[in-house]
């Protein structure tokens, strides 16, 4: 759950610390006082888009950073353990950081990652439900969307089939090219003769081009190698002068002189005369590559061409030599398909009817599946609804067959919803109003309780266009949930506000020309003051502080029935 939020130099805010507590946490204040400004900065820290239009006047940078406590998380723990973090103590910090210049910085434990972690961890913590996502009901996608995440049987058998999917989208696709190619076989089947020889002809081998780079950068510097060649042949035969190999052989001979006195010099004598052998080879061999024509510019202009055509084919058939004949092997089989390219199309039309076939099995599966937990959903939607001061209500989550499979399976559907008897039901988006949205949605949300894996649930203002007894049954809803989920919830609604367990309080003031949002939890007393203002505005009578009383001790009533039918339960 989410125990603090501190928000620095962000809009309204200069430097706040908010703490929560597990259960039904509320803000309430005036119009513009900021409440939303808090959800806009949690949505941030969560890995939400960054603006610098958020930075107050004067500040170098925003930051934000959100304290989690992580306990029983499985999902989180095992994200974490992902993306290689240990998180011994249970406490997880996430922090994020804009400059004025518009750079974004994101952090978990202090440590710098990138936006999209924050994002990942953030559909694991929380789940933030405001007016658009209420909307959001009425996409066409919506009511498949609910209906996937309802059952968890669902999204193996949609992975599943998504695959089978894609198989078939190949197979068509392969099909559609050989029937293509039927119509142009003859100028397809010219095209690849000719590229299959033009590779036969230049009599490819692999590493031939590089071996050819080597000996055209040889004969470039022939000159330069033929004229170290001379001058070394020159050191070792001497010329007019005597050479290495005159001077070795006169020291031989001088030790030859004295070996009778001095028999130990033989091992010297010995060593210069093998000297002068291997030196005699060398001598020899430089003089014959002085004899031979080694700057052949027939060899070199050769070589130049050979590789002019190599780059040719490298250009035109895939950047190496290997490649090359890959791509030839590959024009092969395509030439020997384009010969037999009656059979060739009735393989493909075979994949494609098996594709086919596994695809729509599939999509059946997957169908059937939707059909069952749209069903089981509506069954436990309706108690929710009629709470909701719509006791007439009925709803259904309509799926109809489409005629061709998409990428999503074979289904679409539509929520039906009637609010008031004697109604026939219709597209959600045609009949319902604003208030009746808020009560759907917030349903909704109480009948996929358990399916939600987060711990963290936010409602941002969801009680527009409601109020009266309405409010009242919301306020009862977000307390049962609040049961298993930390709430935090934004409400204008007296009703609403006292089922909370923590009340917190926002105010704007104004100091020495600077306008500034504050935060403050409110005790028994302060509680009372806030529901006085929120029911009668700037009335402080008696009667409606008995009435600001006596809402909170329903409330308090309320919850304590519920928690004892649960704990009764259990």
């Amino acid at each position: 759950m989410l125990q603090s939020l501190e928000v620095h130099h962000f809009a309204l805010i200069d430097n706040l610390r908010v703490e929560f507590t597990s259960g039904f946490n509320v803000f309430t204040g005036e119009t513009g006082a900021g409440k939303s400004i808090l959800i806009d900065a949690f949505g941030l820290v969560l890995g939400g888009r960054a603006s610098v239009e958020y930075l107050r006047p004067g500040a170098d940078a925003y930051w934000i950073q959100a304290v989690f406590d992580i306990e029983g998380e499985p999902a989180v723990q095992e994200a974490l353990k992902e993306l290689d973090f240990t998180n011994g103590d249970d406490t997880l910090f996430l922090r994020r950081k804009v400059t004025a210049s518009g750079k974004s910085q994101a952090f978990v434990n202090e440590r710098q990652v990138p936006v999209h972690v924050l994002s990942r961890l953030g559909t694991l913590l929380a789940d933030i439900h405001g007016q658009h996502e209420n909307q959001s009901l009425l996409l066409p996608e919506a009511p498949l969307r609910v209906v996937d995440q309802y059952d968890k049987s669902i999204p193996p058998l949609l992975a599943s089939y998504k695959q089978s999917y894609q198989k078939y989208r190949v197979a068509s696709q392969e099909l559609h090219t050989w029937l293509t190619k039927n119509a142009h076989q003859e100028e397809d089947l010219k095209q690849l003769e000719e590229a299959i020889q033009e590779i036969d002809n230049a009599q490819v081998k692999p590493g031939e081009d590089e071996q050819l780079r080597k000996t055209v950068k040889k004969l470039l510097h022939q000159e330069n190698i033929l004229q170290a060649v001379g001058e070394a042949h020159h050191y070792l035969e001497g010329g007019e002068n005597d050479g290495v190999l005159d001077g070795l052989n006169r020291a031989v001979r001088s030790l030859e002189q004295v070996l009778d006195y001095a028999p130990e010099l033989m091992e010297y004598r010995d060593a210069l005369d093998s000297s002068w052998q291997t030196l005699e080879d060398v001598r020899q061999s430089l003089g014959d590559l002085l004899q031979s024509d080694s700057g052949d510019q027939e060899t070199l202009a050769r070589a130049q061409e050979r590789l002019d055509t190599l780059y040719h084919l490298k250009q035109k058939y895939g950047g190496t030599l290997e490649n090359v004949l890959a791509t030839q092997e590959k024009m092969k089989k395509e030439h020997q398909d384009l010969l037999s390219l009656e059979s060739t199309i009735e393989k493909s039309r075979k994949k494609e009817t098996l594709c086919r076939k596994e695809m729509e099995e599939q999509a059946n599966k997957l169908s059937q599946a939707r059909e069952k937990a749209a069903q089981a959903l509506c069954k436990a939607l309706l108690p929710h609804i009629r709470d909701l001061a719509m006791p007439q209500g009925k709803v259904e989550i309509r799926l109809n067959r489409l005629s061709q499979c998409s990428s999503n399976g074979q289904d679409e559907g539509v929520f039906l919803f009637s609010a008031n008897a004697g109604m026939d039901m219709k597209p959600l988006g045609k009949i319902a109003s604003g208030g009746e949205l808020s009560r759907f949605a917030l349903a909704l949300k109480t009948a996929t309780l358990q399916n939600c894996g987060v711990s963290t649930m936010i409602f941002d203002e969801i009680d527009t266009g409601i109020g009266g007894v309405t409010a009242q049954k919301m306020g009862e809803k977000m307390a049962l949930i609040a049961e298993q989920h930390q709430v935090l919830c934004i409400t204008h609604l007296a009703q609403i506000a006292s089922f909370a367990g923590h009340h917190l309080f926002i105010q704007k003031q104004t100091e020495n020309e600077t306008t500034l949002t504050s935060v403050e939890p409110l005790e028994e007393e302060g509680r009372v003051r806030e529901i006085m203002r929120m029911t009668g505005g700037t009335n402080t009578s008696a009667s409606v502080e008995k009435s600001a009383r006596e809402m909170l001790m329903m409330a308090k009533a309320f919850k304590q029935k519920e928690y004892h039918q649960h704990e009764n339960l259990t």
